[in-house]
């Protein structure tokens, strides 16, 4: 795949994921207990043999940054590279980026003189395995202008997705951008013929949702990007593109979950500790890469853990954990106990220098209860405290946590004081 580029896009401010967003760029945001969301499209480039990546970024992009910089780093023969494009004003354009399509065209300087001749686009929220060469080799097979990865989506969640219409030969004939009336969505039904070829039982209803993952060659990309203006490809660019381009779709088979909001993010995250998680961490044919950190083993000492994933670096002294994701460098202190919970840990251990909120230490403090949260990195939560949201709250904004969809959120840097109840 050496004429192959992938740019990753950092995405815009991340506002359905905030607070995880508040410090920090979506593709930055931790996930699975020692990842980042990054970290998947990039896997997936190695692992496809593409070495050649951009990723394009916006906003709060120093974490982002910071962590592609620490953890890529490709041998000096191979000719491989990640580089980032961070946004930049210059006398053509005055604004920032607008859209997945505005980002590529306020780059396509940098990309318009590599030696490459297919560009690959990929959005930095998802988590999903796939090999790229086969949706490359599809769009060569098929002779397309642009080709589209498709995924087969339940009905009820297609409100949130775009929606393609593929013939027998794979050609996009319809397409529309997360449509809200019923009656458009029942016009983008897979047919049973789908349903057959993909194993989907023919009494319930799918659609077929766009990845946003998509594949150019680079000279029509260029092309496109000089004769249009619209600021994003799947509202704007592929429904103008109908009838007068050959868009390809290519179906992906296996998981694939948008995860770009908090109930999303949360979900997943505890899918990948339940004991037949949809989404393996421990597929070494194709493995997920993150950065070396070379962090002491966990320590467990006269604790119970159930259905439930501990990263490295952990510190769990006499506590109870049942199906949750327990990052990096994690502290939980004696008799607390944490349940159906996201606990992101720290990026460094307690030092006299750290002490910065009221006393309260790193980590989770004793004889803490917490259910069905997520506790930001860095967050400091002292003795006695319950986050259990126990009015069942959907949605609310506090001091130094956030509540959404009925799931507590504990802000990074967070200082929770002793005898707190949220």
């Amino acid at each position: 795949m050496e004429n192959v580029l992938s740019i990753i896009l950092g995405g815009g401010k991340g506002t359905r994921l905030y607070p995880l967003t508040k410090y920090r760029s979506k593709p930055a945001v931790p996930l699975g207990g020692k990842y980042r969301l990054v970290d998947i499209p990039v896997s997936n480039c190695i692992n496809s043999s593409i070495n050649k990546i951009f990723v394009i970024t916006q906003y709060n992009s120093e974490s982002l940054n910071r962590s592609v910089f620490q953890t890529y780093k490709f041998d000096i023969f191979s000719k491989g590279y990640i580089r980032i494009l961070a946004a930049e004003q210059s006398p053509e354009n005055v604004d920032w980026l607008q859209g997945t399509a505005d980002a590529i065209r306020k780059n396509i300087k940098h990309i318009s003189d590599l030696k490459v001749d297919y560009i690959l686009i990929l959005s930095g929220d998802q988590l999903y395995r796939m090999d790229y060469r086969q949706i490359i080799e599809k769009h060569i097979e098929s002779k397309a202008d642009a080709t589209l990865a498709l995924t087969v989506s339940e009905i009820e969640k297609a409100s949130s997705f775009g929606l393609a219409k593929i013939d027998e030969h794979s050609e996009i004939k319809a397409f529309v951008e997360k449509p809200k009336d019923p009656a458009i969505i029942n016009e983008f039904k897979v047919p049973d013929a789908i349903k057959l070829e993909e194993g989907l039982p023919l009494d319930k209803d799918y659609v077929l949702a766009n990845m946003g993952i998509y594949v150019f060659s680079v000279n029509y990309l260029r092309e496109l990007m000089e004769n249009t203006i619209e600021p994003d490809f799947g509202r704007d660019i592929f429904p103008g593109l109908l009838g007068k381009k050959k868009l390809v779709g290519f179906v992906h088979k296996g998981y694939w979950e948008d995860i770009g909001t908090i109930k999303a993010f949360y979900e997943a995250n505890l899918d990948l500790a339940s004991p037949l998680p949809k989404f393996n961490f421990y597929d070494m044919e194709y493995p997920i890469y993150a950065q070396p950190l070379f962090l002491p083993p966990s320590k467990f000492e006269a604790s119970f853990i159930e259905n439930s994933l501990v990263s490295d670096g952990c510190v769990l002294n006499r506590v109870t954990i049942r199906n949750s994701m327990i990052g990096i460098r994690t502290i939980v202190d004696r008799d607390s106990y944490i349940e159906e919970s996201i606990l992101m840990g720290d990026d460094y251990y307690q030092t006299e220098m750290s002490k910065v909120c009221d006393d309260v230490k790193m980590g989770i403090g004793r004889n803490c209860v917490i259910k069905k949260a997520i506790i930001d990195k860095n967050a400091r939560i002292g003795n006695n405290v319950k986050i259990i949201n126990p009015r069942n709250v959907q949605n609310y904004e506090g001091e130094n946590y956030m509540i959404r969809e009925g799931i507590v959120v504990i802000e990074k840097y967070a200082c929770i004081p002793d005898n707190t109840v949220i």
